[in-house]
């Protein structure tokens, strides 16, 4: 099962892999709510929303401010659904994502900083804006890299 974990540029400098938490996935719930998607429509939904939890994670915290997706493909087993009114896409995944398991991960470029600040603060022009940027993509093999800040 494909899973959308809201994540940080920290985080993504873990060894130890990605803490259980609260994810998207495409759901039956996603499926209802957005019944004329295709696959790839309902995947992009489910990020989308990923990408807006991402901003939580990013309250207090120092250093750079942008928004992160991690994909990764999971067993079944390790996702539990959440009877949540947050979003329809919600569900709780119950273990560890090792990096093995990672595909891609999905990233604000530089630029979109100061929307991400300001949206933390509660800015909706800010939300708006960000909801309008495509986040950049990077393949599993590259993470490493954005750690060690060469993106």
């Amino acid at each position: 099962m494909r899973i959308y974990l809201p994540s940080t540029l920290l985080e993504l400098d873990s060894r130890h892999g990605l803490a259980p938490r609260l994810v998207h996935a495409v759901t039956p719930a996603l499926r209802a709510a957005l019944p004329d998607e295709d696959e790839e429509g309902l995947e992009y939904a489910a990020q989308l929303l990923a990408a807006d939890d991402s901003l939580e994670l990013l309250e207090g915290q120092a250093g750079a401010r942008r928004r992160v997706v991690v994909a990764a493909d999971v067993p079944e087993a390790v996702v539990e659904s959440v009877d949540d009114a947050h979003a329809p896409s919600v569900v709780r995944l119950t273990s560890t994502v090792g990096w093995d398991d990672v595909a891609c991960a999905h990233l604000d470029e530089p630029a979109a900083e100061a929307d991400v600040l300001a949206a933390i603060g509660g800015d909706e022009g800010a939300m708006e804006r960000l909801a309008e940027r495509d986040m950049l993509w990077y393949d599993a093999s590259e993470l490493s890299r954005l750690t060690a800040g060469t993106y």
